[in-house]
């Protein structure tokens, strides 16, 4: 497994206005939080809030981060609210393949590598892959056509050339992917990811066939994706991890997810592939 590159990410849009005031008030409405509310989380008063969400008061460069913390404002939109209010940002944005990251690939590497046979990848706040292992590859095998980097994971997965003519279960799959866009869109207010869901959601869906959908009734914790490979359909449930209190915004976009299998028989299938 090797991290690739995937193309720069571009900065993540903010509402229009002068200074800092009208995007905190933003993200303080966004996140439906009175500015009493708050004040109270932030060791302040509703009145100081009012004056810095209006420019009658400049805040402090601590009081900026107090304040992004408690309405959980990204990090890269952080730096925004800083220069924004006149200070330097505080969080970096390092290249994934600088060699201050080295330690971090090597774990991630070791994180994926370590889960095979079972499928794992590492994604971006675009959801272009960084990096992935041999479970992936497998699943991916026979569309060249959308391999070409920056791979998308959701280009792959949804695209009617990617991988969407293989889920059995594609609507519903469709329909849980489509919904973690539209958080994280809310969540981080970014124009392109807004765009990128535009293109995906405008994807043809097949129309159902017999023998589409699910092969049995799904009596599982949660949605899984079921995927013809070679003549057997496997199920897989997905999880996303992130990074804890990131001081960089290129690791605060970071994401491992990974494809649990969700039957004994998926999980005998891949073990047979990769023993």
């Amino acid at each position: 497994m090797t991290i690739v590159p995937s193309g720069s990410t571009e900065p993540a849009g903010t509402p229009s206005g002068p200074g800092v005031g009208p995007l905190l008030r933003a993200w303080r409405e966004q996140r439906r939080v009175s500015q009493l509310e708050l004040a109270l989380r932030a060791d302040s008063s509703a009145r100081h809030i009012s004056f810095i969400e209006t420019g009658r008061s400049r805040p402090s460069e601590e009081m900026v981060l107090r304040l992004a913390e408690h309405l959980d404002v990204p990090v890269r939109e952080r730096n925004a609210l800083l220069l924004a209010a006149g200070y330097a940002p505080r969080y970096p944005e390092t290249p994934l393949d600088d060699p201050a990251l080295d330690a971090l690939r090597a774990g991630m590497e070791q994180l994926i590598q370590g889960y095979e046979p079972y499928p794992a990848l590492v994604v971006d706040a675009m959801y272009n892959v960084h990096a992935a292992n041999r479970g992936i590859l497998m699943i991916l095998d026979g569309i060249p056509e959308l391999l070409d980097p920056p791979l998308n994971a959701m280009r792959l997965t949804l695209h009617p050339e990617g991988l969407a003519p293989r889920i059995r279960n594609l609507r519903e799959w469709r329909g849980h992917l489509l919904a973690q866009m539209e958080r994280q869109i809310a969540l981080h207010r970014s124009e392109p990811l807004r765009k990128l869901y535009e293109e995906v959601a405008a994807y043809p869906v097949p129309e159902e066939t017999p023998g589409a959908g699910p092969t049995e009734p799904v009596p599982y914790f949660a949605l899984p994706m079921q995927i013809e490979h070679e003549g057997r359909v496997l199920s897989f449930i997905s999880s996303i991890s992130t990074f804890n209190t990131p001081m960089d915004v290129t690791v605060a976009e970071l994401a491992i997810e990974t494809l649990l299998p969700a039957d004994p028989a998926t999980v005998k299938y891949l073990q047979s592939l990769m023993p």
